[in-house]
């Protein structure tokens, strides 16, 4: 679990210092914009923060960048941990947001419709 006082302060600082490849999605996704799914962003679940979450869908939409190119173990445990929480995770590198946002929500909305 985040620490009482991280719980808000992390998400809220996670918010502000958006990629490039967040702040695009995140236009896409806010105000239920995806097909009028309910998007929340820098959601707090356990101990970690999903970089997206539709709650009704129980899907997570997480945005990486080169780090986690490196630190795929550390990736692999988080996606475990949600996993047993109930989520679905999916992963899209930053520049295949940016390249191809189109793409991107093609597959988001498969990743939907497969969980209604």
């Amino acid at each position: 679990m985040l620490r009482s006082g991280m719980a808000n302060t992390l998400p809220r600082k996670l918010r502000r210092d958006s990629t490039e490849a967040e702040k695009v999605i995140w236009r896409a996704l806010r105000n239920r914009r995806l097909d009028g799914h309910k998007f929340r962003r820098q959601h707090p679940i356990g101990k970690f923060v999903a970089d997206f979450c539709c709650m009704e869908a129980m899907l997570i939409v997480e945005i990486d960048g080169g780090q986690h190119a490196i630190d795929e173990e550390r990736d692999a445990a988080r996606t475990a941990y949600l996993g047993s929480q109930g989520y679905h995770v999916v992963r899209f590198w930053n520049n295949e947001v940016l390249e191809n946002l189109e793409g991107v929500l093609t597959v988001l909305r498969r990743e939907l419709i497969g969980r209604e």
